[in-house]
């Protein structure tokens, strides 16, 4: 019985009332910057602003101007769902109404509140107000949209790693999207296979370029990326055009080479789905040979076949993919592209190739407006 008196005592119960209230407001601050809240603290902190800013240009319209008013209004544009926002703009009508009134017309001299003031605060309550509505019907708020956007690059950077090689191999892969943007419609997959003894590399140019293929990109590598060593490597492109197909995207064809490579031989196969030819050095020759298979676009009709090119990398061998941005422009065709990527290749010869991707992207496509993925695997002598 006296455990039971000390359990409800009034300070226990206290204690108890405090640590719920405390756990309750911090599952709500949690849940606001997740974005699942409700915005009422950011309303409500919004809403005293207005009739302080109206408090500081009554006193001082000089040093707070009647357009201070915006920075509510900006500020729940971001923060606050459409409803709650509507709520804000017209106590911030009814603020900047009793300034007009106060400070009289502004005829009788500056700082009053003009035309002109009451245009900015509209025009920014309309823009904060299209923001709100997209934000709402997307479902992303904007505390998580900019860090869902990082975390989205960072796993398709990740994902485009390729995986380490051993002794006696090298390989490097660069990736410059359209306009200097953050997502591109070209993407790598690569995994060891066998037990590390294959080294299995998928490139694909899904169609457009930069943000309009990059959700379209993002799908597939995901996809490509389950089933690279899961099937047969001849099963590999056979499934990828059956899921694509299955998307019934009106633009929904893609491009993509599947190297095959025995990390011991040096043995490997290519497999295309319409993607342009890999080019491999021979070292004895100093030569460099297009390696050519035979396949249909991903996408465009069931039951594709797709036929490989089988080749070997000798000590001091180099293979080159990439995609067409790299070698294609609208002054010149492709082989003569791919002249100038290996003239460009062939003064790395000497100094060997690694590091060398970057730079042979910045050498013969900088200013292009297109996505542009290089891929270099060498043994080096």
């Amino acid at each position: 019985m006296g455990h039971r008196a000390g359990v409800n005592t009034y300070a226990a119960r206290t204690r108890r009332r405090a640590r719920r209230a405390r756990i309750a407001l911090r599952k709500s601050g949690v849940d606001y910057f997740r974005g699942d809240g409700s915005d009422w603290l950011a309303f409500a902190g919004l809403l005293l602003m207005i009739p302080a800013i109206a408090v500081g240009t009554l006193l001082d319209p000089v040093w707070c101007s009647p357009a201070a008013l915006v920075l509510p209004i900006v500020a729940g544009g971001l923060l606050l769902r459409p409803a709650s926002l509507l709520g804000l703009y017209a106590t911030a009508a009814g603020a900047l109404i009793v300034e007009s009134v106060v400070l009289g017309p502004y005829t009788q001299g500056p700082a009053r509140v003009t035309p002109g003031t009451v245009l900015v605060v509209a025009a920014c309550g309309l823009f904060g107000l299209l923001i709100a509505q997209f934000r709402a019907r997307v479902g992303v708020p904007w505390r998580r949209g900019g860090t869902m956007l990082f975390d989205l690059r960072e796993r398709i950077r990740v994902q485009s790693a390729l995986p380490r090689l051993p002794q006696g191999w090298h390989r490097e892969m660069a990736l410059r999207p359209a306009g200097g943007q953050s997502f591109s419609g070209d993407f790598v997959v690569a995994a060891r296979t066998h037990g590390g003894r294959t080294l299995e590399v998928v490139l694909t140019d899904v169609s457009g370029k930069g943000m309009d293929a990059a959700s379209r990109s993002l799908l597939l590598s995901g996809a490509f990326g389950g089933l690279l060593g899961s099937l047969p490597p001849h099963g590999f492109l056979p499934a990828a055009n059956g899921y694509l197909l299955r998307q019934n995207w009106d633009e929904g064809f893609a491009t993509s080479i599947h190297l095959v490579l025995d990390l011991e031989s040096g043995d490997y196969e290519l497999f295309s789905a319409g993607h342009l030819p890999a080019l491999q050095l021979h070292a004895g020759g100093g030569r460099w040979e297009e390696k050519a298979a035979e396949g249909p676009l991903l996408g465009v009709y069931d039951g594709a076949e797709f036929h490989p090119v089988k080749g070997s990398l000798r000590p001091g061998d180099v293979l080159m993919l990439f995609t067409d941005g790299l070698v294609e422009a609208s002054d010149r065709d492709i082989a003569e592209g791919i002249d100038r990527l290996t003239g460009e290749a062939d003064r790395c010869v000497t100094e060997g190739f690694e590091g060398v991707a970057w730079h042979l992207i910045e050498a013969v496509a900088k200013d292009v407006n297109d996505d542009r993925a290089l891929l270099l695997i060498s043994r080096p002598a």
